[in-house]
């Protein structure tokens, strides 16, 4: 399912990661899980601070275990970045807003837009402009 209004997104989630003009992070995660619940509040705010230079994708791994094995998602949540089909990130846990957007910045493309530094001083994104998918 797609949400936000940004065109036509790929049928798949790995057609999604292999080409997406922008990287994709990933929260792996489930309904039942505690510690997902305490970092959907930082995927959420990160998915509107890089709005239109990052995609954000939330995976079930209850409804899409075939995803979370292909990437050995062992432990929930995980978080992955991935550009041009390939893994750059990785965090399980519940790390805290600083620390994932300090991982997010260290393993930035060095060929894709960057995030607007620190003073916030761009244009505040329209809701769903960060362009979030689910995979169907």
């Amino acid at each position: 399912m797609h949400e936000g209004n940004h065109g036509q997104l790929p049928a798949s989630f790995f057609e999604l990661i292999r080409t997406s003009e922008k990287p994709v992070l990933v929260d792996f995660w489930a309904e039942w899980c505690g510690p997902c619940r305490i970092v959907t509040p930082t995927i959420e705010r990160l998915s509107r601070e890089y709005a239109g230079r990052l995609l954000t994708v939330k995976v079930n791994v209850d409804k899409k275990p075939f995803i979370a094995q292909e990437y050995r998602v062992q432990g929930i949540p995980t978080i992955m970045l991935f550009w041009k089909g390939e893994p750059r990130m990785r965090l399980t846990g519940a790390y805290p807003y600083e620390a994932i957007k300090q991982n997010l910045e260290e393993n930035w493309p060095r060929d894709a837009a960057r995030s607007s530094n620190g003073s916030g001083s761009n244009a505040r994104a329209r809701p769903g402009s960060s362009g979030s998918f689910t995979p169907g």
